[in-house]
């Protein structure tokens, strides 16, 4: 279905804390991430950063906090600045045993179709399994 949302499990050699904090504090969200000048986990804080493809167009992404579970759950809002379209970006955690199950939900991606080839689903789909089993996996099982 073309409206269905882009999910990416996850299970880290990593405490749930440890998952919570690079997801949440911003020193170590620049660590694996976007460079974000300010986060704060808390619901209506907005925040913003610039990305794209590593050799195409760049685009300023507008996202406002919508729920925090502290140390379970944050959600948020990811648009683009002047374009259509308003999608959510949901993380959660799952204890398991020693480890974290991550599983990363967004939604909402269908209303960004007319903005062009940048914005399809396959394009969406490979940046969060990059930063789910590359980035993240590397900055907090740095060992493996």
């Amino acid at each position: 279905m073309e409206n269905e949302p882009i999910i990416v499990d996850r299970l880290y050699n990593a405490p749930i804390e440890k998952v919570w904090k690079a997801l949440t504090d911003n020193k170590e969200i620049k660590q694996w991430y976007f460079q974000l000048a300010d986060f704060k986990p808390e619901v209506g804080f907005k925040f913003e950063f610039t990305g794209g493809a590593v050799d195409g167009p760049q685009y300023l992404h507008l996202c406002e906090i919508t729920e925090i579970i502290t140390g379970k759950k944050l959600a948020y809002t990811w648009r683009y600045d002047g374009l259509p379209g308003n999608s959510e970006v949901s993380w959660e955690l799952f204890e398991q045993s020693d480890k974290t199950l991550l599983k990363l939900t967004h939604t909402g991606l269908e209303s960004f179709a007319s903005n062009g080839p940048n914005f399809e689903k396959t394009s969406f789909n490979g940046g969060w399994n990059y930063f789910l089993n590359e980035a993240l996996s590397k900055y907090l099982e740095p060992e493996a």
